[in-house]
């Protein structure tokens, strides 16, 4: 019996220290990203003189180590997934330092590079310990603890750039090093106090593409797409139609992160009671009317309105990934969570220039239209999500979404 009590112990004990790791890991990221992405767009056009070919080249070149992403699962062969997780963040952190000083076409390309290899292959390992840490009747909830603990980190990185543009009149290059310098420090913390860890499979250390995941493939084929008309256009519409300034921005990304950090752990605890296809479908019926309120707004208050709107729907991004943990098989999960990394961003390394360079340039809305239409495909995909996932049971047909294995 005292055994038993011990092993209990033990493992809540190991339980503890797992979500403590993961979360100060993702609070880490949003000191160098949020910054990075909150200054982008006013520093890319005020001091790097880029238009639509310029930032979408930018971000296309951005999204290249996202695409990379499958090659993870060989630098494992040397390396601990805790450990490069490390090495990714401190990546991170070092180019957004960089990034204000090397304000020129090249030399931003540069550092954005530099920063999204650490991004990129953080993300990869995150998601990776996350669904190889966390029991699958936690995970969700757990994963919007994750995403709270993100966004209270980018609310106090926004107001540190709000207060160092309008109080202490900072210039773009001390703001960039503020935030990467941070994440760097945090990476030295957690490296001292936190032990390895170990996880409770042995993972594959090969690349894996299974037939019976191809559901979960498209969806975040999909999701990757969807993710750049957010990201590198819908920011760059309110700074370029509507006039926004930095501190505009700042603000409205603080008011969505607010959000957040209460919204993701409830959304966690909804996904674990309604399941994964309702949210998803919620998700996308709702990303549908807001890309086509960008398309049609001409108010600079229901542009922002919908930008708040829209980035309230990345939490549902945690439905994705716990479907992913209660479908595949324990030792596919960091070889899966590297492949979809990169199926993630197919999409995104081409959509950006193409969309920046001709839609863009015909008329901004087209680039909404079509963020619509690849929401209305990513709901017709949703409709064959299980209402109770598991191995065999990974997708079905028709949008009743009764339980059958896949064909």
């Amino acid at each position: 019996m005292e055994n038993m009590s011990n092993n209990v112990d033990t493992h809540a004990g190991d339980l503890k220290l797992r979500r403590r790791c993961l979360i100060l890991m993702a609070a880490a990221v949003p000191f160098s990203f949020s910054i990075w992405m909150t200054l982008l767009n006013n520093f890319t056009v005020e001091v790097a003189g880029f238009g639509g070919p310029e930032i979408g080249m930018l971000q296309s070149l951005r999204e290249i180590p996202g695409f990379l992403a499958f090659t993870a699962v060989f630098i494992l062969l040397i390396l601990r997934e805790q450990m490069m997780a490390l090495i990714a963040l401190t990546l991170l952190g070092t180019g957004v330092a960089l990034t204000g000083y090397f304000p020129a076409e090249y030399g931003l390309y540069a550092t954005t590079v530099l920063m999204s290899i650490g991004f990129h292959y953080f993300e990869t390992m995150q998601m990776s310990l996350s669904l190889q840490w966390l029991p699958k009747d936690e995970a969700p909830k757990s994963l919007g603890q994750q995403m709270s603990a993100r966004a209270v980190a980018s609310i106090i990185s926004y107001i540190v750039v709000y207060a160092g543009l309008t109080v202490l009149g900072l210039d773009y290059a001390a703001l960039y090093a503020f935030g990467g310098t941070v994440t760097v420090l945090i990476v030295i913390y957690i490296a001292v106090t936190i032990p390895k860890i170990e996880g409770h499979t042995a993972q594959h250390k090969k690349i894996i593409l299974k037939k019976s995941y191809w559901l979960f493939y498209a969806l975040t084929f999909m999701g990757g797409a969807r993710r750049q008309i957010f990201v590198v256009f819908a920011g760059f519409l309110l700074v370029q139609k509507f006039g926004f300034k930095v501190e505009n921005i700042t603000l409205l990304f603080l008011v969505n992160y607010s959000i957040t950090t209460w919204f993701a752990p409830m959304l966690g605890k909804w996904i674990s009671q309604y399941g994964e296809r309702q949210m998803l479908i919620i998700e996308y019926i709702g990303l549908i009317i807001v890309f086509m309120g960008y398309a049609l707004t001409e108010s600079i208050e229901v542009a922002a309105a919908l930008y708040i709107i829209d980035h309230v729907f990345f939490s549902f991004a945690i439905a994705q990934k716990s479907d992913l943990q209660k479908i595949a098989d324990p030792a596919d999960i960091a070889a899966t969570s590297s492949v979809s990394f990169s199926i993630n961003h197919i999409a995104a390394v081409f959509i950006p220039v193409l969309f920046g360079t001709y839609l863009w340039t015909i008329s901004p809305a087209l680039v909404f239209w079509a963020g619509s239409a690849m929401a209305a495909v990513s709901l017709v995909l949703a409709l064959n999500v299980p209402r109770s996932p598991a191995p065999g049971k990974e997708v079905v047909w028709g949008y009743r979404g009764a339980d059958a294995p896949a064909e």
